[in-house]
């Protein structure tokens, strides 16, 4: 998956290309064909691909690979090969590594255990068969990159024995900074969204899916809503889950609260941030959680459920605020709506926290662990 589409895999690829290429690397893309994609795209390879039949509205799986791509592949004299998938273009990289003798790097990014539901009735693959694929893939290359500790650690009890360095995707701040967007601009974002200008506002920015667990957020919106009658909750983004939600908020009886705002181009995603007054996650799903940590380089509090891929950078009523329980999740976020100073000050300490996740030091790092694989 990479661009146009928007996930948290997209944005750690983008991110990486970019910062290789400042550091002087060529960088060659090789991704699936997309009807939304650009007709060119510089040193970008786009292999035959159909939308992915557990996950058709997000996710394509290439069919093919190109003969002609594999020969032209060779005369590139590729140094290293790095994967960020499982599935096919996964193997694909695998090939080409094994063919023409590259080492190979893969990263880690999705827990399997959290998307079983996506398999009809359970059938195929159950927990065990989810970590036997991850360890197999894991172990057939020569180096492993963990997005956070928990994912290491993760790795580890499974039962990969290749090396592994935790290594979180780096952020580019550029686009967060709170003078990035006018007030005229925001006001007018605001406004096509549907929200007042005294709304208070929890924005959820993501892939709208049954793992992402926003049926936690929707659910407590009418206990939210008897404590702050203008809360919203902002959902920007879209997925197979959008229309499960939509019937939820209903049933609740507060649709006029939920907004569902759609896919936005990644250009703009950083504009929805600043139009919340609180970022919300219920997932405990990440393996590292890059929507939380844009929202703390907003300069945005963060208010998340507990769970490993948090652990360390989000400290509770320090750096963010955390609930442990669900049904904690209404008081947690009213709390971070109304104490203000408290809120403002959280997300002071966050954006501080963060800084250590740049762009320029993820870039660095892949460089080391490129450069000492092929010494080996």
């Amino acid at each position: 998956m990479y661009t146009p589409r928007i996930s948290g895999v997209v944005t750690s690829a983008r991110i990486l290309e970019q910062q290789l290429a400042r550091l002087g690397h060529r960088v060659y893309v090789f991704t699936t064909s997309d009807p939304q994609a650009p007709r060119f795209e510089s040193r970008t390879y786009r292999l035959p691909s159909a939308p992915f039949f557990l996950a058709r509205d997000t996710h394509r799986m290439a069919y093919f690979y190109p003969p002609k791509l594999i020969l032209k592949i060779r005369r590139m004299h590729l140094d290293v090969v790095h994967t960020y998938t499982e599935f096919s273009l996964g193997f694909f990289g695998k090939f080409i590594s094994q063919l023409y003798r590259i080492p190979m790097v893969h990263t880690y990014h999705t827990m399997y255990e959290d998307y079983l539901h996506y398999i009809p009735g359970g059938r195929f693959i159950d927990r065990k068969g989810a970590q036997y694929f991850s360890r197999l893939f894991c172990n057939g290359a020569d180096f492993v990159i963990a997005p956070s500790a928990a994912t290491h650690t993760y790795l580890r009890e499974i039962g990969v024995r290749r090396p592994i360095r935790t290594i979180p995707t780096g952020l580019d701040f550029g686009p967060f900074h709170p003078a990035r967007f006018s007030p005229g601009e925001l006001a007018k974002a605001r406004a096509e969204v549907g929200l007042a200008a005294d709304d208070k506002v929890v924005a959820v920015i993501g892939r709208v899916a049954r793992e992402k667990n926003i049926d936690v957020l929707v659910a407590m919106m009418p206990r939210l809503l008897l404590r702050i009658p203008k809360a919203r909750l902002l959902i920007v983004g879209d997925g197979p889950a959008r229309r499960e939600l939509e019937a939820q908020a209903r049933g609740l009886g507060v649709s006029h609260a939920v907004i569902f705002a759609g896919f936005r181009p990644w250009t703009e995603i950083a504009k929805y941030y600043r139009l919340g007054h609180v970022f919300a996650t219920a997932s405990t799903s990440e393996t590292q959680g890059l929507t939380y940590a844009e929202a703390m380089a907003a300069r945005i509090p963060v208010a998340i459920k507990k769970a490993p891929a948090f652990e360390g950078l989000v400290k509770d009523r320090h750096t963010g605020f955390i609930f442990e329980n669900d049904a904690d999740a209404a008081d947690t976020i009213a709390t971070a709506l109304t104490d203000t100073a408290l809120a403002n000050r959280v997300a002071l300490n966050a954006y501080t926290a963060v800084q250590p996740l740049s762009a320029e030091v993820f870039g660095l790092e892949l460089d080391a662990v490129y450069k000492e694989i092929i010494r080996h």
